[in-house]
């Protein structure tokens, strides 16, 4: 377990790409309005929308839109409920060995000090594994030589586990010498964090059997996003093909991304008010949410074209 600190650099880098997938699904809404600001911005600036417009029948945009359009669904729909579910699971086991790894401590110049606990001596390293130990037990007066030893983690203890060696114990208790296949040292620690199950680590089906209320809403978020991105990818569709003067383009997105903010920011209060209101429940939470995205869709299509 233990690293050195260029190692664990390159953990923690390695560890937070295995994050990445969970943050495109809540930014999903988000990604699919600004993609659709900068097409229709640079589309605009170059006349390739009245191109578009004339040469390509609108039964041709819709096929190539519907097609578009399915391709991102089905990436959304597979990224949430199985590659980020999978990966956010990875990259917490390690986010938790790199915490207990800094809380134990760093190896330096070949030496690994626990303080009141243990002094370990080893000539390299390699796979998380020391190799011709030699380690020093403070409480027991033992004195241990070992071909290998690693260090894990189990029911908050650090247990450092030493292979093929040999054990001198010298105290007011006991002297001896014995020769081990395998020899276990704990350390107790309540500082050891152990890996808590949270929303992230379950796909939606699970969430909606889930007990815990806070779970269960979550699963109800998820399929509201997924019909938040449905809608705004529809909405892209006019977005995209509206022909925008430069005057007013900054503000025409502008405004549209602060609505699609704004219809998140009503959504997290109305997963609140399920959490810890007992009048509030998924009909109020469907109807208030729908009611908002359809009447920013029916704005968007209804909005007049600036030339």
């Amino acid at each position: 377990m233990q690293h050195s600190i260029t190692t664990q650099l390159f953990e923690v880098i390695k560890t937070t790409l295995f994050v990445l997938p969970s943050f495109i699904g809540p930014l999903m809404p988000f990604l699919v309005v600004i993609a659709s600001f900068f097409l229709n911005y640079k589309f605009n600036n170059s006349n390739e929308i009245i191109i578009l417009k004339q040469y390509f029948s609108l039964k041709n945009n819709i096929i190539l839109f519907f097609i578009l359009s399915s391709a991102l669904i089905i990436f959304n729909f597979i990224n949430n409920e199985f590659l980020s579910v999978n990966l956010y699971h990875k990259y917490k086991i390690q986010e938790l060995e790199i915490r207990n790894n800094l809380k134990l401590g760093v190896p330096t110049q070949n030496e690994l000090h626990i303080e009141g606990e243990v002094s370990i001596f080893f000539k390299s390293q390699l796979n998380n594994k020391f190799s011709d130990v030699e380690a020093f037990i403070y409480k027991d007066g033992q004195f241990i030589i070992a071909k290998n030893a690693y260090i894990e983690i189990e029911n908050r203890s650090y247990n450092i586990i030493f292979n093929d060696g040999e054990r001198v114990i010298f105290n007011n208790i006991e002297k001896s010498k014995t020769m081990f296949d395998k020899f276990i040292y704990g350390i107790e620690n309540k500082e050891v964090e152990i890996l808590m199950m949270d929303r992230e680590h379950f796909n939606t089906l699970e969430l909606l059997k889930k007990d815990d209320k806070e779970f269960y809403y979550h699963g109800h978020n998820r399929i509201y996003q997924y019909i938040l991105t449905l809608g705004l990818i529809v909405c892209s569709f006019k977005i995209f093909f509206k022909h925008v003067s430069k005057r007013i383009a900054f503000r025409y997105h502008f405004i549209i991304f602060f609505l699609v903010l704004l219809i998140q920011v009503i959504n997290s209060y109305l997963i609140f008010l399920l959490n810890n209101n007992t009048y509030f429940n998924l009909y109020f939470y469907y109807f208030i949410n729908l009611l908002i995205l359809f009447t920013f869709t029916y704005l968007i299509f209804n909005s007049n074209e600036n030339n």
